[in-house]
């Protein structure tokens, strides 16, 4: 594969990046967090055979397991390239292993802030170049059926990791760093916001055509916490990854901030300059609407357990969501990523309820 062969084919379905424009769209756009996943039989047979951060470093197997929801839903409006928010730590030098039944685990986590200067910060995003030449290999192999999204974790997020040593449902470690290292914190969030900002850039110089941030672990946070550890970084990292792409004459792309759990903060989110705000499941399409105001697309936020009820009763919800939000600068979605038992046929219902609302 020819990874400088940027002459992609052309988009067919621009729902997605006109509806985070703000442009008219003749139906309501629709994708899925965790849409190439674990729920998916043919995922799983991919899995079978490959370590999990194998599939994320082979082009050609992220490609597959990307176009994979494509292939079996025919309402979907965009595709997110495979890959995973902790393929950042692992470029600074950090090892991350995926453990069945448990998720990502770091045999090493950071113990204390003199650990930061160990992180091998250069070179960092030549160490994921693997993410960009998926996203090359997924443009040409979509052929412009949908738009590709790539994505990043957030500051706050991965430094939580790299504390916590994987998910915590605590982040006491991460908590007793912000109390006791305040200077350090904000050096190691600087840190991974530098590199992020590259990592962004070198995605849609790749092909990505709307970016996604997450900010996973914003519900560790109170409004205080969230505008002084996160918002500052994500801010950053949106007129970073502008700037960048002006300096080297690369197309801008609209961004989306997912805060799971930062409902409290939308104000501040409606602030930082993304064209496109995630909601969890957790806030209220209207009153998010009323405080973030008429410039700023909304993307959500169907409850991902809701996927269990039956396909009329997703049906009849996703349709009350999608009125609720209206058909104007608004993204379907659900309000987090899809869980690994969702039934295949919750999708179907899911998706076209979306293109059936309005």
């Amino acid at each position: 594969m020819d990874y400088s062969n940027k002459n992609f084919p052309a988009l067919k379905n621009s729902r997605l990046l006109d509806a985070a424009n703000g442009k008219d769209v003749d139906k309501v756009p629709v994708w899925v967090m965790r849409q190439a996943g674990r729920y998916l039989p043919e995922f799983q047979a991919v899995r079978a055979k490959h370590d999990f951060f194998t599939v994320c470093r082979t082009p050609e197997l992220a490609c597959e397991v990307t176009l994979q929801p494509l292939r079996r839903y025919d309402h979907l409006d965009a595709s997110i390239i495979f890959s995973d928010i902790l393929v950042i730590p692992q470029a600074l030098g950090m090892t991350v292993e995926m453990h069945p039944g448990q998720g990502p685990v770091f045999p090493k986590p950071l113990a204390s802030p003199s650990e930061i200067n160990e992180l091998q910060e250069e070179g960092a995003v030549s160490r994921l170049l693997y993410v960009g030449q998926a996203i090359t290999l997924t443009r040409h192999k979509i052929e412009g059926k949908v738009p590709l999204i790539g994505f990043t974790g957030a500051p706050f997020t991965l430094m939580g990791y790299m504390i916590e040593g994987g998910g915590s449902k605590t982040m006491s470690k991460t908590k007793e760093w912000l109390d006791k290292h305040s200077k350090d914190v904000h050096r190691l969030l600087s840190l991974l916001t530098r590199v992020i900002i590259d990592y962004l850039v070198m995605q849609v110089d790749s092909g990505a055509q709307l970016l996604q941030v997450f900010e996973s672990s914003a519900d560790h946070l109170s409004r205080e916490q969230f505008a002084e550890v996160s918002a500052p970084y994500l801010k950053d990292i949106r007129t970073g990854v502008q700037k960048k792409l002006q300096e080297k004459s690369l197309e801008q792309v609209p961004m989306t901030v997912f805060a799971k759990g930062g409902g409290h903060s939308l104000d501040i989110q409606a602030t930082m300059g993304y064209e496109t705000i995630g909601l969890d499941w957790t806030v209220d399409p209207v009153e998010a609407r009323k405080v973030v105001g008429d410039n700023i697309t909304l993307q959500g936020n169907l409850d991902p357990q809701d996927l269990y009820k039956s396909p009329e009763e997703i049906k009849n919800l996703t349709k009350e969501m999608v009125q609720k939000f209206g058909k104007t600068r608004y993204i379907a979605n659900l309000g987090h990523g899809i869980t690994p038992q969702t039934p295949l046929e919750s999708m179907t219902a899911f998706t076209e309820a979306v293109h059936e609302a309005l």
